[in-house]
């Protein structure tokens, strides 16, 4: 069994190329949900939807978040009575944090809404929700302390960022399907998607326990979503340049020094790749960049490739 840690639309395209080639029993998705928040009332997870959508075959195919082929209108009325309309929900994605909020009240944990929604969907592969308890990734910006939403949507990643904390992390368990995963007998190792260090693998990692583990399992592989020095999407290039960071394959390598034993790195990056590894990991060189399906099943496969050939 292999375990991913995935957020984001470049972890959910990974994921997907994951579950081609793996049987459900034989791939754990451990999915952020720090971006997770309320609004509308709703219980709204960004990531996990992400995830599930991309698995479902319903992700819409240009932004690579929601739904295609979305109507939008809730929205249309809703701006019109003067409600926050800031951040979009789709129609038909509307009905999932209805379902999902209905079923929580209920008393049922994240997990549980999450494989009843996979079942419905048809989706295999259930992703896992990091935690059932509240972790909420805070941005200290050059204006003020955001929650993520807010300083992703409604204000579009403008505000330099000086500080990222994972509200809750300390205090929160990690699921009890992560935390048996993480502990399988049968797990071969582990694939750090290229999803954004900062913002969907350190609230994973924060969660007490898993970081421990994580150092304690070999191989574990990572792939760089830093391409040619830029983040294939995502704000991850412009927090790392505002944090300090090397924004760069090497940065990324040195955000997960201790942690990777194989970075996985693009051809454009080849240069990097002696000191990537005078870090004490490999850098792996291939084409990172996932434009279709078919790339998607060729970087998963190295993916596995090298966790079962670095087992020890």
């Amino acid at each position: 069994m292999i375990v991913a840690l995935a957020g984001g639309v470049g972890g959910a395209k990974l994921v997907q190329g994951l579950a081609h080639i793996l049987e459900p029993q034989e791939l754990s998705i451990a999915v952020n949900t720090g971006d997770d928040f309320e609004h509308l009332g709703l219980q709204i997870s960004p990531d996990l939807d992400t995830v599930l959508y991309t698995l479902a075959r319903l992700a819409n195919p240009v932004t690579g978040w929601g739904q295609a082929n979305e109507t939008w209108s809730f929205m249309q009325a809703l701006e019109k009575l003067g409600g926050p309309a800031w951040f979009k929900l789709g129609d038909r994605d509307l009905a999932t944090h209805v379902e999902r909020t209905r079923q929580m009240a209920l008393g049922e944990p994240l997990t549980d809404v999450m494989r009843d929604l996979a079942e419905r969907l048809g989706v295999r592969h259930v992703p896992i929700p990091m935690s059932n308890d509240p972790v909420r990734t805070r941005v200290r910006t050059d204006a003020a302390w955001l929650d993520f939403q807010e300083y992703f949507v409604r204000e579009q990643c403008r505000p330099a960022v000086l500080e990222i904390d994972y509200a809750g992390a300390e205090s929160a368990e990690p699921s009890m399907e992560l935390a048996r995963a993480l502990d399988s007998p049968a797990l071969e190792g582990i694939v750090i998607c290229p999803s954004n260090p900062y913002l969907s693998v350190a609230p994973i990692l924060a969660l007490p326990g898993v970081r421990d583990a994580v150092e304690r399992i070999h191989p574990v592989v990572a792939v760089s979503p830093i391409v040619g020095g830029e983040a294939i999407k995502g704000p991850a290039a412009k927090i790392m340049l505002e944090l300090g960071v090397e924004v760069s394959a090497l940065g990324i390598a040195r955000y997960y020094e201790g942690l990777v034993d194989i970075l996985v790195i693009d051809r454009v990056d080849s240069a990097l790749a002696p000191a990537i590894e005078a870090l004490g990991m490999r850098a792996e060189i291939t084409d990172t960049i996932m434009r279709s399906n078919a790339d998607r099943i060729r970087l998963a496969g190295d993916c596995v490739a090298l966790v079962r050939q670095g087992k020890p």
